[in-house]
């Protein structure tokens, strides 16, 4: 008895420091070109100089690792302390171009807007802690359904080579050529097979060894493309308020803030199936430590001229994956992040990696995510509540229509798209109504059963 209780935990435990930077770094590959492309597409929506693009690049990794830190770390009330990545949220996308593109505001206009929803987030956090007891196993394994659903477009756009439209709406030539197709297809299968036969550390870094083969393949057939790497400088120094001193516009605010709202509920969402995966139940406590380092890397975010972060949802599926569930990982995943900030050259190298070799690996962390949502609606008790059936089918396919169809919600107005544009948003909505309509409204330590039961499934 005095053995086990000598266990650490899995989530606390500490493995070597090797074996910690490479998983880390796997934990990185995954989330990389998700994190680096909202500020592609915000740079180019307002027609930002090269410069200024580098700079705010390498203040996004730069602040997502320190978001990371918090997240998986911890420190006094912030901070969930479960393996974590932060990466920005792509809500923020839409608000964001809005607000840059009004000449009086700009960047300064942004950041100040994105400073102001963080504090909002950090505020705002102990009554999401509240409503813990909106989230069931049916209704968390709806949204992670969802998401993971959601999520498999950019996967396959991602191993297709990019996107099937060119920004200025033309066909993409290369979108499917059998290269890519083939080589992600081959990172598929070293992953699969690794996955099956390997054993021990090999098979926890699966992914990892996919990717590198992948590279090396994309290499050999010329689509890998370092030029400019030469004058990329060794170091780069992030400048808090580089673009000035932040502006606080009232609308401006407003708007984050309601990104900010989306983003607690999202992230409400996955710290509870986080915490049934490397079962460690999400209690109240836990989930407003972990919403207010939402918030808080936010705040960073908009001093470091970069953007409002939440936790991604590819890294969850890799904890699925792997079965690594020690936080200190995600920990080197953040030191990694703040590195490749501060020394670009190391990030250029990263950022050249093609889509076509993420591809596959981000269609196997999706799957996980979808998969973890199918385990949790497992859990749910269909013959004593029959309504959660209908509860979940319905929240589901309210999910899927921004994925289906983009012009369902085309003429509702343009302030709804935050809401009808996420199928995440739409799920936890019709999800929550629907079980209030058909389960009541259940008490708090319903809820922390419920959580406590899905992770000894998750354990089992």
């Amino acid at each position: 008895m005095n053995s086990r209780d000598k266990t650490p935990d899995p989530v606390d435990q500490q493995l070597p420091a090797g074996r910690t930077a490479l998983l880390g770094f796997q934990h990185v590959l995954v989330m990389y070109s998700a994190c680096i492309v909202v500020p592609l597409i915000l740079g180019a929506a307002l027609k930002l100089p090269r410069d200024q693009l580098i700079l705010i690049i390498n203040a996004d990794l730069f602040a997502a690792g320190l978001a990371s830190l918090v997240q998986s770390l911890g420190f006094w009330k912030f901070g969930i302390r479960m393996p974590v990545m932060m990466g920005v949220t792509f809500t923020a996308v839409t608000p964001m171009i809005v607000i840059g593109s009004n000449p009086s505001l700009g960047l300064p206009g942004i950041y100040g807007a994105i400073i102001a929803s963080g504090v909002f987030g950090i505020l705002f956090a102990p009554l999401m802690g509240r409503f813990l007891r909106f989230f069931p196993s049916v209704v968390t394994g709806s949204v992670l359904l969802v998401i993971g659903i959601s999520l498999m477009k950019v996967g396959i756009d991602w191993a297709a080579g990019g996107q099937p439209l060119l920004p200025d709406g033309s066909a993409n030539p290369n979108y499917g050529r059998p290269l890519y197709l083939g080589i992600s297809l081959g990172v598929l299968l070293v992953i699969l097979l690794l996955s099956r036969f390997a054993k021990g550390f090999v098979a926890n870094i699966a992914v990892l060894l996919g990717v590198a083969c992948g590279f090396v393949a994309a290499c050999l057939f010329g689509e890998v493309r370092l030029d400019e790497l030469g004058a990329t400088p060794w170091v780069g120094v992030i400048k808090p308020f580089a673009f000035g001193m932040p502006v606080f516009d009232p609308l401006a605010t407003v708007s984050m803030c309601l990104v900010m709202l989306v983003t607690l509920v999202e992230s409400t969402g996955m710290f509870l199936a986080l915490g049934q995966i490397v079962g460690r139940p999400t209690t109240p406590e836990r989930l407003v430590r972990g919403l207010r380092a939402d918030g808080l890397g936010a705040v960073l975010g908009g001093i470091f001229n970069a953007f409002p972060y939440t936790s991604f949802s590819q890294n969850i599926g890799l904890v699925t994956l792997t079965g690594v569930k020690t936080r200190f990982v995600c920990v080197a995943g953040g030191l990694i992040l703040v590195a490749l900030g501060l020394f670009p050259k190391m990030g250029y190298i990263v950022a050249a990696t093609p889509s076509f070799v993420l591809g596959a690996a981000a269609l196997v962390m999706f799957g996980m995510v979808a998969m973890m949502g199918i385990r949790i609606l497992a859990t749910v008790d269909y013959e004593r509540h029959r309504g959660n059936a209908l509860l979940a089918a319905v929240s589901v396919g309210v999910g899927v229509i921004p994925l289906l169809s983009s012009a369902f919600f085309s003429q509702l107005p343009a302030w709804t798209r935050v809401v009808t544009d996420s199928g995440i948003i739409l799920t936890t909505i019709t999800a929550i109504a629907l079980n209030l309509l058909f389960n009541g409204l259940g008490t708090r330590q319903q809820a922390q059963e419920a959580a406590a039961r899905g992770a000894a499934m998750a354990e089992a």
